[in-house]
């Protein structure tokens, strides 16, 4: 906590998520399934566990299932208001259009990132540099997946890298997505546009030699942009290596293998779960399954003598008797018994 403030947060939630597609069709990002609660639930959360907890969402892209779900905030022990865009403005247009709402130090945070970044130690450094604008940067091992940050020193930012190859990389902290900014950072960002924080925002800031920082955060931190990254981040969860909350059932079999199951979950005889499993409510599993490694949302039925390797199956699907689903196979939601949608990745 920062003193007695009351602390203001925006999350973006307006994508569409395309990269996760077919699982986005009938859901917006934050909303995906992430150990059987929403991925901006602990988003929430953590901005409730550092205080922030006067919160606005900008909302786009199935955004009545955002508000339905959350509401008020109140449930979740925060404020929630929300920005509703009819046509996307952009990561920094869609932050000035709240303007109105965030008029003191303030934090951004991408509605798909699962992270229990120290949000007060981010502030803290922030206000401790004497900032305009700070990112919180993370080391990661393969750039050519992310942007990129070059600082000096002291932090400032100098440059950035979109997508590098590793050969020519000139750092390996990447850009997470989380913001503190002071308000003044509006003057910057034009009202009414499009407008975006990567490609304008920041570069003008960098030209300026404006008090612009980047702190390098030791937290657990993934971009869950694609379906290689969303089953990563799963298995990360039920090995405890981010401080999130499950809805289920936790069981670490004698192999070490590890299965979350959600409420109502029915299991059959002779079942095999390999790796990081996680099922949601009220799924109903046959006889002679084996699942590993892959992701099951809410209300799917598994009939018997079922292989599921390395996959994610949505909500209310059926995986007929015998079959064998292979590696990288994605199942939209709500997939029928005479066929499922797939893409191998």
């Amino acid at each position: 906590m920062l003193g007695d403030e009351i602390l203001k947060a925006m999350i973006m939630a307006a994508g569409v998520g395309s990269r996760l597609m077919p699982m986005t069709i009938d859901i917006p990002k934050p909303m995906i399934p992430m150990a059987n609660r929403p991925l901006m639930a602990d988003t929430v959360q953590l901005l409730r566990d550092h205080s922030f907890t006067n919160i606005i969402a900008n909302l786009h892209y199935h955004a009545d299932s955002i508000s339905c779900y959350f509401g008020d905030g109140q449930a979740a022990g925060v404020s929630l208001e929300y920005s509703r865009e009819e046509e996307l403005l952009g990561t920094a247009g869609g932050v000035k259009r709240c303007e109105w709402f965030l008029d003191d130090c303030f934090i951004i945070v991408s509605g798909d990132a699962l992270t229990d970044m120290n949000l007060t130690a981010l502030v803290r450094a922030h206000k401790r540099l004497g900032a305009l604008a700070t990112i919180a940067l993370k080391e990661v091992q393969d750039v050519e997946n992310f942007g990129v940050v070059i600082t000096d020193e002291k932090g400032l930012i100098k440059s950035f890298q979109e997508k590098p190859s590793a050969q020519e990389a000139l750092s390996r902290v990447a850009n997470t997505g989380i913001y503190v900014f002071e308000p003044e950072i509006f003057q910057y960002i034009p009202a009414g546009q499009f407008y975006d924080f990567g490609k304008q925002v920041f570069p003008q800031l960098v030209k300026m030699g404006a008090p612009f920082y980047g702190v390098i955060v030791e937290d657990y931190w993934c971009d869950v942009g694609n379906i290689a990254t969303y089953r990563q981040a799963h298995a990360d969860i039920l090995e405890g290596k981010v401080r999130v909350n499950m809805e289920g059932n936790l069981t670490v079999l004698e192999s070490g293998n590890r299965v979350l199951l959600g409420a109502g979950v029915q299991v059959g005889e002779n079942i095999s779960f390999k790796g990081n499993v996680v099922i949601g409510a009220n799924c109903r599993i046959g006889d002679n399954v084996t699942i590993g490694d892959s992701v099951i949302w809410n209300d799917t039925v598994i009939d018997d003598n079922v292989i599921v390797q390395e996959a994610v199956i949505g909500a209310r699907c059926k995986v007929r008797h015998g079959s064998c689903i292979p590696a990288g196979t994605v199942i939209a939601s709500g997939t029928s018994k005479s066929g499922y949608r797939s893409e191998t990745k």
